[in-house]
């Protein structure tokens, strides 16, 4: 199918509409568009029209002005273009409106966005997150101007009545699906906090993949685990968290963890419903935020990233703690486009690495092995003889400084990370 993808922008230093009706981040225009481009292209449809629409004012009617509508249709007419993708948060009535001017199908950025979504989901929590987004965002698209939902349903019992409007069994119906969502979900949370109590309990740290979509989370995830997770040159190639453990150089075990991409101006629907997806990041022992390097919009897309996780930390309902920040490591990815990790700027604390080549991914490891050894602490345990399982899990996760065996009892003195003396003293000791 044939596309056009439209960026309306304002004219105050040209900033994009975000899916809340306000300016989001500077951004330059040339990545906006080129991004939504992508975005458009990771379903399929082909581009042959672009271009960007700065706003002196938004129309209630079609959000863009008049002369630019008919620019827009007669480019649909010339190419043929039977989709027309706006990146930006379009009301029912605006996109109902511009349909009609233009004679194609229009997608605001968040059905572009759930389109993606569902085609990427593999698992079933993927897909109750997908369908309960979607629901989401179809009840907003519920308006009385439908003229298939201004038929009246008659009422039962003898009184009789108008009854239902359909625009109402609709919205009670989609309702009802949602809150059995809802439910499901939850119910999948509850399955994975079992999941991290069997980890606590056999445990290994866990490492979190983080990074904006398109960064090289997957790739480098393949690179360090030899996994064939999905990874593929496109914006959300992967949906559902994977894992897999990984041997560092110490020979300690970690459990290595590939989310969600992130992406500037995620509509509030779809933070929420994907929020199960980020619980794997909220539990992690290590957070590698992974950057693509080479992409001029690095620093922006760093700053949505580290704002997502911002948000999680706070509000009743936070699910980060307050010291998220220093669980962080920053891993500057795409340095085969950059001429190799030698020429890629220097950020303190980051790592240049290439995913592709595996250039940098030795230096990543020890990395990892540093920042799980540091801030250890020494603690010590007595063990009856019996139990074997729990000096074998000291020997493999700590530094064992002495040890003392008595008649019933081994006494040992060992260094541990303070996550893995939470996890051994929760085996009851």
């Amino acid at each position: 199918m044939k596309a056009a993808v439209i960026l309306p922008f304002d004219r105050f230093g040209l900033r994009g509409v975000s899916a809340h009706g306000e300016s989001s981040a500077n951004r330059a225009a040339d990545a906006k568009l080129a991004e939504a481009v992508g975005l458009t292209a990771s379903i399929g449809l082909t581009i042959v029209h672009s271009a960007i629409f700065p706003l002196r004012a938004t129309r209630p009617s079609t959000l863009l002005g008049e002369g630019q509508v008919e620019m827009v249709h007669e480019e649909c007419e010339r190419h043929g273009v039977t989709v027309v993708v706006v990146d930006a948060a379009l009301s029912p009535v605006q996109q109902r409106n511009l349909e009609r001017a233009w004679g194609a199908k229009v997608i605001d950025r968040t059905g572009l966005i759930l389109e993606i979504f569902g085609e990427r989901a593999r698992t079933r929590e993927g897909a109750l997150q997908v369908e309960l987004a979607h629901l989401s965002y179809q009840r907003t698209r519920l308006v009385r101007s439908w003229t298939h939902l201004e038929r009246q349903r008659g009422g039962f019992g003898f009184l009789g009545g108008p009854g239902e409007s359909q625009i109402e069994i609709d919205r009670r119906l989609i309702d009802e699906r949602i809150v059995r969502l809802k439910k499901e979900l939850e119910q999948v949370r509850r399955t994975r906090g079992l999941h991290r109590s069997a980890r606590a309990r056999v445990p290994y740290p866990v490492v979190a993949l983080v990074g904006y979509t398109n960064a090289g989370k997957s790739t480098l995830f393949n690179a360090l685990t030899g996994a064939g997770v999905f990874a593929q040159d496109q914006l959300f190639a992967t949906l559902d968290p994977t894992m897999r453990a990984i041997k560092l150089p110490s020979g300690r075990t970690v459990i290595l963890s590939d989310t969600v991409g992130f992406i500037s101006d995620l509509p509030t629907q779809l933070v929420e419903a994907f929020r199960a997806t980020l619980e794997e990041v909220a539990a992690a022992d290590i957070i590698l935020h992974v950057r693509d390097a080479a992409h001029p919009d690095s620093a922006a897309q760093r700053a949505d990233v580290l704002g997502v996780l911002a948000e999680m930390a706070q509000g009743e309902d936070a699910t980060m703690d307050e010291a998220w920040p220093s669980r962080v490591i920053e891993v500057l990815n795409k340095a085969d486009l950059m001429g190799g990790v030698d020429s890629v700027p220097e950020i303190p604390g980051a790592i240049a690495v290439s995913a592709l080549t595996g250039d940098g991914l030795d230096a990543l490891r020890e990395a990892l092995d540093a920042r799980m050894t540091a801030g250890m602490e020494t603690a010590d345990y007595r063990i009856a003889l019996a139990d074997g399982a729990s000096l074998a899990w000291l020997y493999e996760h700590g530094e064992v400084l002495s040890r003392e065996d008595t008649e019933d009892t081994i006494r040992v003195s060992v260094r541990l990370t303070p996550a893995d003396r939470a996890r051994f003293e929760q085996r009851g000791h």
